[in-house]
């Protein structure tokens, strides 16, 4: 469970009714139709996390591109794209749901968020996380194939229960345990069209795995104080900003290697290219962080790396489309 509000021992939260109502709702009387339509929209955009959709539909892309069976039929290509991003919406917002009273306390979240800032209430939340997992699961498993149905199913609720209720306030290993939920994109993806696993996709899910480190740490470097306020042992808080620096290097030289490996299967000059020049861009910048040891240094490598994986997943696509 998560840490309630106040809450000094990182274990114990109360988590309130999904029918339960925020007082700080805004309503449709308070404000213009359209205006208040307009901020609802965007509340549960942020509900989704939309950046973390983005990444998640772009390695999809990817896999699926690679894979190559959806590519005569756009509509199916362009379906499980959408269905892969509604997945990651899901896992996401019931992971507002269930942290709302963390991160009504953290400087990051409690003002950008929907839950803490009021602008959602949590039973609309939870209405909104289940309607997606529901829909995306059963769209899967029909329109494609029963596996790639259940694995967005398991990954919904491993990360929104597994990483989100269990691993997240207990281990400092969180991240590295539950970043598969992240990494799963273009493995569900390659799925929809091939209807099996194959080693090509697993690769793209391992170089995913092993970016999430460097980059979810760097974040927990830069805002460490929001994470002791809620009590969560994330690697900074544990062990130390050095350590976590270290760490941060270990799984981006392991990153960088394991992107290279994707050149056996599939994929050219162009992807070899990006892979060798970003992953040289991402070490230098996690090497600077290392040598500095600064929260300053900390937020750029986070940048960086987000930019890291949006291109070099955009690499493996221009190639497996471009590239005979």
């Amino acid at each position: 469970m998560q840490p309630e509000l106040g809450d000094t021992t990182g274990r114990d939260t109360v988590i309130s009714s999904p029918n339960s109502q925020s007082a700080n709702v805004v309503t449709a009387d308070d404000v213009s139709p359209l205006i208040w339509l307009r901020d609802r929209i965007q509340a549960y955009n942020a509900l989704t996390k939309p950046t973390i959709v983005l990444l998640v539909v772009l390695t999809g892309a990817a896999g699926a591109v690679l894979e190559g069976s959806l590519l005569s039929s756009p509509l199916l290509f362009a379906l499980s794209l959408v269905l892969l991003g509604m997945a990651a919406g899901s896992a996401n917002a019931f992971n507002q749901f269930f942290e709302r009273n963390v991160d009504a306390v953290m400087t990051r979240t409690r003002v950008k968020r929907p839950l803490p800032s009021g602008k959602i209430a949590p039973w609309e939340a939870f209405t909104f996380a289940a309607l997606n997992g529901i829909i995306s699961t059963v769209a899967f498993w029909f329109v494609f194939n029963p596996l790639t149905a259940l694995l967005s199913l398991w990954t919904i609720l491993f990360y929104a229960l597994f990483y989100t209720l269990y691993l997240k306030p207990r281990t400092p290993e969180n991240i590295v345990i539950g970043g598969i939920a992240g990494a799963m994109g273009p493995l569900i993806a390659w799925t929809a069209g091939a209807g099996q696993v194959a080693v090509a996709p697993l690769l793209m899910l391992a170089i995913i795995f092993f970016w999430t480190p460097p980059h979810f740490w760097s974040l927990a470097i830069y805002m460490k104080h929001d994470y002791k306020a809620v009590n969560y042992p994330m690697m900074p808080v544990v062990v130390g900003d050095k350590a976590t620096w270290t760490r941060n290097l270990v799984y981006t030289i392991v990153t960088l290697a394991t992107s290279l490996t994707l050149l056996g299967f599939g994929l050219g000059w162009i992807y070899g290219a990006a892979a060798i020049g970003l992953g040289v861009y991402f070490l230098l910048s996690v090497i600077k962080g290392v040598r500095e040891n600064t929260p300053q240094a900390a937020r750029t490598v986070f940048v960086r790396s987000i930019f890291y994986l949006l291109a070099l997943f955009t690499a493996a696509i221009l190639d497996a489309a471009i590239l005979p």
